[in-house]
């Protein structure tokens, strides 16, 4: 395609447009019948379904054969029509194959040759004539052929067969039908014969030419190669030939030789073989390339001639060739296709352009409306068009003809740009999304914008939509025609069209078309919402029907065009039809009708309806009657019920399948293959032309109906028994599970025809139907995935849920891991939550108890909201399933048979992805009140706004970011490089900016669209501080105390103001701007002790009379009406409306009184968003009105005792909501979400839902949500749903603060976690935090912890001590003051440790500088000091410490200090007695900035030295260096013999150590920017753990073969890791306080699944035995003690006191 074709496209021009890429390989295979049996066979066993697998796996094409020979039967031989659609056919492979359209097999026949089943009359008069006068009898020809009158000019028709020789199909008296058939067969003879000889005489006479008289002497397949090669300009990309010789044929038995050759009175057809030999030898050769022919010669065998067995060499060679060389043309016309971004959206405008020809081809008349359409074009409204009407009443032609007049003539000397878009015909015009970003895509290539710029997200997509249309000029307008915007699917709510832009920019127009039907509301919805957006009656256009006069000249114009006519009796009946409706749809389904009338046609078979739904039903009637009912009613039956239309294979596979058709079919015949013969869907679709549509959908070509009309009649004529609806759904169910693909034969039975007929004894059979097998994913070669079988993903869940086969549904799709993971892989996460959605909404009436049916849309909902939940890493890392599931639903379990199912395919499967298992519930589980937990944010969320559709949340901290509240998606990150941190935000009304000021003054001003932002320095004159922000779609405004500024969007200021009403007292608290001329200030005292506030109002005609009250005040979204507190002696509310007229406030009424408002203070006011409740926030508690009442009483929510509220800020305090059902309130105050039943203001509930102060409380109840958002100073905002505020919360254990560091006890499953206030003890099979160790809780600060191998103690530096805990009884064994501790290290097994610490450097020390550090090592559990050592370390600031070491034989303490010269040198010490063994200066080594010491595990003298360059391997005992490692980073084998290389800019490799080369790469050198790595080998040397913190990923990778096994995405940074001793797991601690425990499952290992299904959290009565079994051990205990405390008293003479149990002694005993 050339650049100004492509130029042409993107401006939407219809001039010349190119043929649209296809999706398709569609094949005409021509052949003679009875002579290529065996090859057509062999071809469709073995060849035809390898190539149906190659196209869809390796380019996603159908492959499709039209094979007209194959299955024909006595019934297409009888209206003469076979010829006719065998031409209709190739011309339609020509037009939409991708490569390969035509293949030929010729042979020694040369065919069947039928006479003509048109002949012009004028010219089958000159042959009469002819025959005539050589005293031929023409009676034959008289009785055979019928002048057809309505065609012009009149054409004589031969008549079927049946019509004369009734018996010809009749095949239930079999006799009868054999006299007929020999009849008809020498009756052909004859009339060929007849014919032949006077078109020969004719031509001799020179009274017609050549070619008309070969018309009589041709074959059928002659007529096949001359459409398909001869007049075929591109044969080398598009045509096969393969000619076949069989040597020495027995012409002996003539019987069999006559199916190879053409016989004729029992000898040769030499006529037939001299046009063969022309046709075959001369003709073709001639004009198909060499390459292209391939020629074979076999010899004649035995009795039949050709076997396959007798010819299976020939076959094979046969079958390889055509399969190469249809490959090849396959992936030649491949390469030439334009994969990209630009050759994409070509074909998206190609496909709506071409349909906009179509229709405007056959549009006529409504001149006025037109004329109105230009008017509105070329006149300088601002707002769209809107055409409505009726389904059928013919909006969609109008549009187009206005749109193919808009490129011609309405704007001539100028170059439009026309975007037209016939919404949902398309893939990538079904859906919103898609759709807009092929609309912007086609602005900006003509505009010359990059793609890059176009968003994804909906909200911004849509706000550059609209910012795009400003682009068009003068010179080159811009005008966008969208037909049926009520068909878009994939909008944020039930407003359909709420995205269309309602003022449009100059030379921009917008024209749309929806239906409005009277007696249709469901229908006519969004027309309704246009009437509402759009309040201007002459934006509206309603398209009528055409009226009697202008449909009859439209019947007789499309008549002309036919070239038919009709007889005056048939054309009044069409008048009294078109009488009866003239809607456009109806005219064309009379035309289609009468088109087929015969000027001979009886009047009894010309008959029309009087409606559409009549007329399709009258359709559907007669192509049954003629084509057989049961097939009809099927095939169209299949296309209703599939969800996006079906392709031709698909649908000819789902026949096949269908033994009720077949047996219908085939009642007579035993096929060789039981499939159905191409040519009966072919000839079906023939009589139903332009009704059915090609679209493309999940990257394939396929068909449905063309109107909605057509649809809902099928649905009604073949729906109406749900059974029937259930049968086709599951049968196309089951074969998108593909039951019967891959040769699996389906069982079938015999008709009792058959078996009489064919003497069968059996009665049942069984056949391979040759349809493909659907994986969910194809496979290359070499086993990477190709693609994704996206029609399964898209047909499968409907029809299951539609068929009511739910077990199948959550077997295989629901609750199946593969299916979720596949589709994950390959669609939005929208289009798997939708399945879930669809069978939620299905499901409730499946079960005969609603118990049943809410357990289940329960487990529904759980797997749907754990996607949600997981949305924004699965987005991006769909491996992450099995981790996420497993993590967040394992609670769940127990009551959940498909939930458990599912998680044991996520243990079994998911290691195949991602091979790190959580070994507890980890993640947050759906369910609960908890919908989602957004994450991101590193500092306090102060604020965050919802987008006006409430779709988006838009949060600030020091930095923007949005999630999509639907899936949870984090969407948008804009981090503007700020020091502060941001506190107040607001959206422009457009929602296209974002601003917010920070609390150092600066305001941000952020294009939501683009993601650029502009900082602006305080620009108020002498430092005033920032009080305010606020936007307008054109306007910023930054608020002090007595001056504000006016600044543009690109952070230009305008103006700046003094605000005329500031005084000493009062100062500007906030501003609302309706526009620069009406606007509102709020002032204050600036003092929270001084309540007293003032509104000022200004309005384009003055300023209003100032409203002053005290406290709190809300304002209504019109402005117009306000809530506060006027009188000061007390706190109740006022309702104040606004005088236009008198410029000021008036006092409507009082609202109810409080029981305490003379000395509670009202702290805040707010109203709900539909303005029905007022909600007020007071120091105990909480007030709601309702408004809407005459006298509102208030609602009190009294605060539990000792809870406040408090204000920070004028006006702001904890926020309130109440529930979309009313029935609530939910206030969020400190950490806690507090409810109220809003009846009987009873508390019910306190719901622990942050880590810190919850800052913003908004709520969400519009449409299906009623949920509430919280932000919170623990840097996430949470999405609550109120629906489910009481059910279970499945707690996840975690520490507040950060987790610093992991140590793992592999013998008693604990880890030991260390954060700045405590020490952590985990059971690391549950998951569970056991307790918290901290000498002082309310002030510690912990450094270091270690737990020796037994567990019994632990070992930790806290603030300034060194403590040994008793783990079990968690008591202080021993303390003892040590400052500055930098290290702790077990020595000998845990039975000493030792603690290093470093004095701290004096003020003013240099970098030269050293000091003191003290190892001192001390017995477990006394404490004791066994010995202590100094050494002096290099003090530099920023540098941290270097621990020091302990040799592998625990001999040697190895310490890195510094000389004289503070240089680096080693410190060797006796690990036993703590005596100096040497001191080893480094200076010769080479070596200095080390970064870290590393023992080598395998040689007890050698100690590594790690710098940023290399790694030095030290030999203590001779003081030398033995080695240096370039590029070692420190992890090392167990053997010593490998190291890791892993620079913080990216890449991982493995070093052999003893030479210092790279054996393996695990990571290639890729620059991920530079960032926080963390690398290291699992315990047991089989794993390489490599974290990194840009990607927030844990990568492991085997250390055997380097393959990775796991991409771990972390829910948040991770700052510690640890392996367990025998490499089965790891544990992970995060910057959230989380500890995760995650197994190393590696598929290659056989053992991985028994280990994870033995662990307690598979268990779903682990809880249960864990309780009985705590209940055993403290009831033993509570014996021991008891029987201890007896033996003790008696010994003492004490007498028994069973109540003085020592707590502790029990405890100690219980564990």
């Amino acid at each position: 395609m050339d650049d100004r074709t492509i130029d042409l496209i993107f401006s939407g021009s219809l001039e010349s447009l190119p043929p649209v890429s296809s999706k398709i390989v569609r094949i005409f295979t021509s052949s003679t019948f009875t002579d290529t049996t065996m090859e057509r066979n062999t071809l469709m066993a073995q060849c035809y379904p390898r190539l149906k697998d190659y196209c869809r796996e390796k380019h996603g094409l159908e492959f499709q054969v039209v094979d007209m020979r194959w299955g024909v039967r006595d019934e297409a031989t009888d209206d003469h029509m076979t010829t006719e659609l065998c031409m209709k056919e190739i011309e339609n492979c020509q037009r939409l194959s991708m490569g390969p359209n035509f293949v030929v097999f010729l042979g020694q026949k040369y065919g069947y040759r039928p006479i003509p089943t048109y002949i012009i009359s004028s010219e089958l008069q000159m042959l009469r004539d002819e025959l005539a006068n050589t005293g031929n009898d023409v009676s034959l020809l008289d009785t055979w052929y019928r002048k057809d009158s309505n065609a012009v000019p009149p054409v004589s028709v031969l008549q079927p067969i049946s019509s004369i020789l009734i018996n010809f199909n009749n095949k239930r008296v079999p006799k009868l039908q054999q006299h007929d058939q020999a009849l008809w067969w020498d009756t052909l003879a004859r009339m060929q014969k007849l014919l032949r000889k006077a078109a020969h005489a004719l031509y001799s006479a020179e009274k017609i030419d050549k070619d008309t008289m070969h018309n009589y002497f041709m074959s059928v397949t002659e007529r096949e190669v001359i459409n398909g090669i001869l007049n075929v300009k591109n044969t080398k990309n598009h045509c096969l030939a393969y000619v076949r010789y069989i040597n020495n044929i027995n012409l002996q038995n003539l019987k069999k030789a006559s199916l190879f050759l053409d016989i004729l009175n029992r000898s040769l057809d030499n006529e037939a073989s001299r046009l063969l030999a022309n046709l075959r030898d001369e003709r073709l050769p001639n004009k198909i390339e060499s390459t292209n022919l391939q020629r074979y010669t076999v010899e004649w065998i035995g009795r039949e001639g050709l076997d396959t067995e007798t010819h299976e060499e020939y076959l094979q060679h046969f079958i390889t060739h055509f399969y190469k060389n249809i490959t090849k043309l396959v992936d030649r016309a491949m390469r030439k296709e334009d994969s990209s971004a630009q050759g994409q959206i070509v074909t998206e405008i190609l496909q709506h352009l071409h349909a906009c020809n179509n229709s405007v081809k056959v549009f006529y008349g409504r001149e006025d409306d037109l004329e109105r359409i230009q008017m509105y074009m070329t006149g300088d409204s601002e707002k769209p068009l809107v055409l409505y009407g009726e389904g059928g009443c013919g909006k969609t032609s109008l549009l187009a003809k206005a749109a193919s007049l808009t490129s011609t003539e309405w704007f001539r000397g100028r170059k439009p740009i026309s975007v037209i878009r016939f919404l949902g015909t398309t893939p990538d015009s079904s859906a919103l999304t898609p759709t807009l970003i092929s609309i912007c895509q086609q602005i900006s290539y003509n505009y010359m914008l990059p793609f890059d710029d176009i968003p994804v997200d909906l909200v911004p997509l849509t706000a550059h939509f609209k910012y795009l249309l400003n682009n068009a000029t003068k010179e080159q307008p811009l005008i966008l025609f969208l037909d049926s915007v009520d068909q878009l699917t994939g909008t944020q709510d039930a407003n359909k069209v709420s995205w269309l832009p309602l003022r449009l920019p100059p030379n921009c127009k917008l024209l749309i078309s929806c239906a409005a039907e009277a007696n249709n509301p469901e229908v006519s919805n969004d027309y309704y919402l246009l009437r509402r957006m759009i309040d201007i009656e002459e934006n509206f256009l309603e398209v009528t029907d055409l009226g009697e006069d202008l449909a009859m000249q439209v019947i007789r114009m499309w008549m002309k065009t036919a070239h038919r006519d009709l007889s005056n009796y048939q054309w009044r009946l069409v008048a009294n039809a078109i009488g009866q409706c003239s809607l456009p749809i109806f005219v064309k389904l009379v035309f289609a009708e009468i088109c087929r009338w015969r000027s001979y046609t009886k009047p009894q078979e010309t008959h029309l309806a009087s409606t559409v739904m009549d007329s399709i039903m009258m359709l559907f009637e007669r192509i049954e009657k003629q084509h057989g009912r049961i097939l009809v009613f099927h095939a169209l039956a299949y296309i209703t019920a599939a969800k996006s239309g079906l392709s031709e294979s698909e649908l000819e596979d789902l026949i096949s399948l269908d033994d009720k058709v077949l047996d219908d079919v085939y009642q007579y015949h035993l096929p060789p293959v039981r499939r159905i013969p191409p040519l009966l869907w072919t000839r079906i679709r023939n009589d139903l032309p332009n009704y059915l549509s090609e679209r493309e959908a999940d990257g394939v070509s396929v068909m449905n109906w063309y109107h909605r009309q057509f649809r809902d009649t099928a649905k009604e004529r073949y729906f109406k028994n749900m059974n029937m609806a259930f049968y086709f759904h599951s049968s196309i169910a089951d074969y998108y599970l593909g039951i019967w693909g891959g040769g699996n034969p389906k069982p079938f039975k015999y008709t009792e025809i058959q078996r009489h007929r064919f003497n069968l004894t059996e009665k049942e059979g069984s056949a391979d139907r040759k349809v493909p097998i659907q994986p969910l994913v194809f496979y290359s070669k070499d086993g990477n995935v190709s693609r994704y079988n996206l029609r399964k993903f898209g047909e499968l869940p409907f029809h299951l849920v539609r068929s009511r086969r739910f077990q199948d549904l959550f077997e295989n799709v629901l609750f199946n891991y593969e299916w979720l993971h596949a589709k994950l892989s390959s669609c939005p996460l929208q289009a798997v939550l939708s399945d879930f959605e669809d069978a939620c909404v299905n499901v409730g009436d499946r079960e005969a108890t609603s118990d049943a049916s809410y357990y289940v849309d329960r487990e529904l909902m759980l797997v749907a909201d754990a996607l949600r939940l997981g949305g924004a890493i699965l987005s991006v890392y769909p491996n992450m399933l099995a981790p996420q599931l497993v993590g967040r639903l394992l609670p769940e379990i127990g009551a959940n048979p498909n939930v458990k199912m599912l998680l044991r395919q996520c243990d079994e499967k998911g290691p195949e992805h991602c091979a790190c298992l959580p070994l507890y519930h980890c993640l947050h589980t759906p369910g609960g009140p908890l919908k989602y937990s957004l994450e991101g944010h590193q500092f306090a969320v102060f604020g965050f706004c919802l987008t006006s559709d409430f779709r988006y949340i838009v949060s600030i901290s020091n930095k923007f970011i949005t999630w999509d509240l639907s899936t949870s998606d984090l969407t948008r990150e804009v981090n503007p490089g700020i020091q502060g941190i941001m506190q107040q935000m607001i959206l422009s009304p457009d929602n296209r900016f974002a601003a917010a000021f920070t609390n150092n003054n600066q305001t941000v001003l952020l294009n939501m669209l683009t993601s650029e932002y502009v900082v602006i320095e305080n620009p108020l004159p002498d430092d005033q501080p920032i009080t305010a922000v606020f936007l307008l779609n054109a306007h910023l405004f930054i608020l002090g105390p007595r001056k504000w500024c006016q600044f543009n969007m690109r952070g230009q200021m305008e103006e700046i103001h003094d605000v005329p009403s500031a005084t000493d007292k009062f100062v500007v608290s906030t501003a609302d701007f309706t526009s620069l001329e009406d606007y509102r200030l709020l002032l204050w005292t600036g003092d929270l002790e001084d309540q007293d506030m003032q509104l000022h109002y200004f309005t384009e005609n003055g300023s209003a009379e100032i409203l002053s009250f005290h406290s709190a005040m809300v304002l209504t979204e019109d402005k117009q009406k306000v809530y506060c507190c006027a009188n000061s002696d007390h706190y109740q509310v006022m309702q104040f409306i606004f005088d236009k007229e008198a410029m000021k406030w008036i006092q409507e009424r009082s609202l109810g009184r409080t029981p305490n408002d003379e000395v509670e203070a009202l702290l805040q006011l707010k109203l709900d968003k539909a303005e029905e409740t007022l909600l007020g926030t007071t120091s105990n508690g909480f007030v709601v009105w309702d408004v809407r009442a005459s006298e509102p009483a208030p609602a009190v929510l009294a605060l539990p005792h000792g809870v406040r509220n408090i204000s920070t800020r004028i006006l702001h305090s904890n926020s309130c909501m109440v529930s979309a059902a009313r029935d609530f309130a939910v206030a969020g105050v400190r950490k806690n979400l507090y409810v109220w039943n809003l009846e009987t203001c009873a508390l019910l509930k306190v719901l622990d839902a942050h880590f810190g102060r919850i800052i913003s409380l908004e709520p969400l109840t519009i449409g299906n949500w009623n949920s509430v958002i919280t932000s919170s100073i623990d840097r996430t905002v949470k999405v609550w749903n109120i629906n489910n505020i009481f059910e279970q919360v499945h707690v996840i254990d975690r520490h507040e603060v950060q987790v610093d560091c992991v140590r793992v006890c592999q013998e008693a499953g604990l880890a030991v976690t260390v954060t700045r206030g405590c020490v952590g003890v985990w059971d690391l099979q549950l998951g569970r935090l056991l307790a918290r160790l901290a000498d002082s809780p309310l002030g510690a600060i912990v450094t270091h912890a270690e737990i020796t191998p037994d567990s019994r103690y632990i070992v930790s530096a806290e603030s300034g001590n060194i403590l040994i805990w008793n783990r079990l009884t968690e008591q202080v064994l021993f303390k003892d003051e040590q400052p500055g501790v930098q290290q702790i290290t077990l020595l000998e097994g845990g039975a000493k440790f030792l603690a290093v610490s470093k004095s701290e450097a004096t003020q003013g020390s240099n970098e030269g500088m050293r000091v003191n550090a003290t190892g001192v090592v001390r017995s477990i559990p006394e404490g004791t000091k066994l010995y202590s050592f100094e050494y002096p370390v290099r003090c530099t600031p920023g540098v941290p410490f270097k621990p020091g070491v302990v040799t592998c034989d625990d001999s040697y303490i190895v310490v890195l200090g510094a000389d004289k010269g503070a240089r680096d040198c080693l410190y060797v010490y006796n690990a036993r007695t703590g005596a100096s063994m040497h001191k080893i200066p480094l200076r010769a080594a080479s070596v200095k900035d080390v970064v870290s010491l590393i023992a080598m595990p395998h040689k007890a003298q050698l100690v590594a030295l790690i710098d940023a360059e290399k790694g030095s391997i030290i030999d203590i005992r001779q003081k030398r260096v033995v080695r240096s490692v370039p590029k070692w980073g420190g992890s090392c084998t167990k053997d010593g013999k490998f190291g890791l290389y892993a620079p913080s800019r990216g890449g991982l490799e493995l070093l052999e150590l003893k030479h210092g080369t790279t054996v393996k790469t695990f990571i290639p050198k890729v620059a991920e920017g530079v960032f926080t790595v963390i690398c290291m080998f699992n315990k047991t040397d089989e794993y390489v753990l490599y974290y990194h913190s840009g990607k927030k990923t844990l990568r492991v990778f085997r250390t055997q073969d380097a393959e990775m096994i796991a991409n771990y995405r972390v829910q948040a940074e991770l700052t510690a890791i640890e392996s367990t001793e025998d490499g089965r797991a790891v544990v992970l601690g995060t910057v959230d306080g989380c500890v995760s425990a995650l197994a190393l499952a590696d598929p290659d290992k056989a053992d991985v699944v028994s280990f994870l299904t033995t662990l307690p959290s598979r268990d779903e009565e682990w809880k249960k035995k864990a309780e009985k079994l705590r209940a055993t051990t403290r009831f033993k205990a509570a014996m021991s003690i008891a029987k201890l405390t007896t033996q003790f008293m008696a010994s003492a003479g004490i007498p028994a006191h069973p109540d003085d149990v020592d707590d502790e002694e029990e405890e100690e005993a219980e564990q």
